[in-house]
Order: C-alpha cells, then sequence, then structure tokens
C-alpha cells in the first residue's frame, strides 16, 4: 500500500510529465509557426525592389532572401536555436527599415491594402 507521500510524489510526477508533453506540442506548432512566418519575410525580401533594399545596405539583403531556401528545402536541418536567435535578434532592425519605408509610400498604393 502506497503512503499519502508517495502517491502525492507519483502524481506529481505523473501529472508533471503530461504537461511536459502538452508544452513540448505547443512548442513543436510554435516553431513551425515561427519558421513559416521567416520564410514568408524571406520571399517578400525576394519581391522587393533592388532600389529599395540598396537604400539599407545595413541589412543582409541575401541572407533574409536566401533563408527561405533552407526553411524550404533543409528544413530537417533547421535549428530550433537558429530561429529563435533570429527572431530575438535580427528581427528588429528589418523592421524598422520596413516600417520606414512603409511610412515614406503613399497610403493607397496599387494592389489595395489588406485589412
Amino acid at each position: 500500500m502506497l503512503s499519502n507521500r508517495a502517491r502525492l510524489a507519483l502524481t506529481d510526477i505523473r501529472d508533471n510529465i503530461r504537461l511536459a508533453e502538452q508544452f513540448a506540442v505547443g512548442l513543436r506548432r510554435t516553431f513551425y509557426a515561427v519558421t513559416r512566418c521567416l520564410e514568408i519575410i524571406s520571399g517578400a525580401a525576394r519581391r522587393l525592389p533592388q532600389s529599395l533594399r540598396n537604400r539599407h545596405p545595413e541589412l543582409p539583403w541575401r541572407a533574409i532572401m536566401g533563408a527561405g531556401n533552407v526553411y524550404r528545402h533543409d528544413y530537417d536541418n533547421v535549428a530550433e536555436e537558429i530561429v529563435w536567435q533570429t527572431v530575438q535578434n535580427n528581427l528588429a532592425p528589418l523592421l524598422a527599415a520596413v516600417e520606414r519605408e512603409l511610412a515614406r509610400a503613399p497610403k493607397n498604393t496599387e494592389g489595395g491594402q489588406k485589412p
């Protein structure tokens, strides 16, 4: 017969194993979602005119545009740590440049706007 203390310990172990499994599923989903966002960013960067990219020579445009190929074709080698570091350390300068460009652009451009 189990003591109350042992039963509580087993319950804690069981409950936290289940939580760990649920969290791991959530992390996997988050990793896939973030990787997809980075893939879209890469593809969209390819569609920018060279003149716009030239206005921001401080950004690693070749790396930004090339990253999508890695996410699409070499996905089994995409490390979660690299994706995390990219989001934490590399997107802020790109976002700042994009926001400056959008501020310069007329509000109503061809092709419409997203809602």
